[in-house]
């Protein structure tokens, strides 16, 4: 029972648990903003629906309507979600690597340095 109690309370549990939760939550976000994508695109040459489309008899036109929205959603993670994150995180590790101080290492070197070039 104790390993099963710290299973439960470990960090990543919750974070996991959030993760899921919030996740599902942006879905809906994604899926909503992609109709209203779909419903400007329908605006501009006809809805996008292939529901009706079957060549050969094979109903394959559904199919045909959940890529095109998958394709929308995934052009809207990347360039809504992915690109801003990156640009962020790399600014912030610009800012962060500036100020970091020196390590005790490279002043110990600098100083020898320092003491090297005077003994010459």
């Amino acid at each position: 029972m104790k390993g099963f109690k710290d299973f439960l309370m470990q960090g990543n549990l919750i974070e996991l648990a959030v993760a899921f939760i919030l996740g599902a939550a942006f879905g809906d976000v994604v899926k909503s903003f992609t109709a209203i994508v779909m419903d400007l695109i329908g605006k501009l040459g006809g809805t996008p629906n292939f529901s009706s489309f079957q060549p050969g008899g094979v109903p394959v036109g559904a199919f045909i309507t959940a890529v095109v929205s998958f394709v929308i959603m995934a052009f809207i993670i990347y360039f809504g979600l992915v690109k801003p994150f990156q640009f962020a995180k790399s600014k912030l590790s610009h800012a962060e690597e500036e100020d970091v101080p020196p390590t005790s290492e490279e002043l110990l070197t600098d100083i020898r340095e320092l003491l090297r070039a005077n003994q010459k």
